[in-house]
């Protein structure tokens, strides 16, 4: 029998563990974690990201910055916003919400926030750090959404240790992370992408696949070893008729899930585990904040 990973509830317990962190922090220093959240422009569904993240923030006691700016501004405004953010001490985490106009250089964008306060945890410092600290350092700031991933990986209470598991996509924001902490955890990695050779046949020696390319439901039964534990990062639209849409991931669940020990749904699945590390990441900013300030 197969074991659905219920993102929601793993989000929400790790959101109730920081809910209670952040009134502890409170009591103590008299104040809360601060999150600055920019959006450019008015891209539907970075708009419906954007609420999702800042009423989770604030319903773990984060107090939210909220910058909605129009799509014609330019790059140099945004660095100047950033800069402004990045020497206020009420922010901890600064969360740029992706993708930007195409206009702008996301990369440079994403570079000019503090390593400190970067929620995202896309900043060079914080990758370099990602790869060579040891497993347990509580205080890293890590990519969102591959950490999410590896809490419900944990959450299966299996051994990890010389799992052979597969990561579909290279991306600086998922691919590439969550080959490191599946290293960490002494798994055998193999990433695959668009140009790999014999890509199906890698896929399915995975004890553990970590789908996340971006194509809606690519990855069919015919990938997947029987027994393996599946991981669905993919969250993709696709449009039923002119006025309805669903959300699907990049793995065909109503065929995997047959063959797959252990599969994570979209939605519900990676999604709220992203969000929830988001808050994470700011509130361990505040938590070291706080321990430089004392010192």
């Amino acid at each position: 029998m197969n074991r659905i990973i219920d993102g929601k509830k793993i989000a929400q317990r790790l959101k109730d563990t920081l809910k209670i962190e952040i009134e502890n922090i409170k009591e103590k220093f008299k104040l809360v974690p601060g999150l600055a959240v920019i959006q450019v422009g008015n891209v539907a569904a970075s708009s419906v990201y954007v609420k999702a993240k800042t009423k989770a923030a604030k319903e773990v006691g984060i107090r939210v910055f909220d910058y909605h700016l129009e799509d014609n501004i330019s790059q140099k405004e945004l660095l100047d916003l950033i800069n402004k953010l990045n020497n206020n001490s009420d922010v901890d985490g600064i969360l740029v919400q992706l993708p930007l106009p195409k206009s702008f250089n996301e990369q440079e964008v994403l570079d000019s926030i503090s390593s400190t306060k970067d929620a995202d945890g896309f900043h060079p410092i914080n990758v370099g750090k990602l790869s060579i600290s040891p497993k347990n350092d509580e205080n890293l700031l890590i990519p969102c959404t591959p950490y999410g991933c590896l809490l419900m990986l944990r959450e299966l209470n299996i051994d990890l240790v010389g799992k052979n598991a597969v990561v579909i996509g290279r991306s600086n924001i998922v691919g590439k992370p969550m080959a490191q902490l599946l290293l960490k955890e002494s798994c055998t990695v193999t990433i695959v992408h668009s140009k790999t050779v014999n890509i199906k046949n890698i896929c399915r020696n995975a004890d553990i696949l970590v789908a996340a390319i971006g194509k809606p439901e690519f990855v069919n039964q015919d990938w997947v070893k029987e027994g393996a534990i599946v991981i669905d990062v993919g969250i993709n639209r696709v449009q039923l008729n002119e006025d309805n849409y669903k959300l699907v991931g990049d793995v065909l669940y109503d065929e995997v899930e047959k063959r797959a020990s252990a599969i994570s749904p979209v939605p519900g699945g990676v999604g709220p585990m992203t969000i929830a590390c988001l808050l994470r990441n700011t509130t361990i900013s505040c938590k070291t904040k706080l321990s430089v300030n004392r010192k």
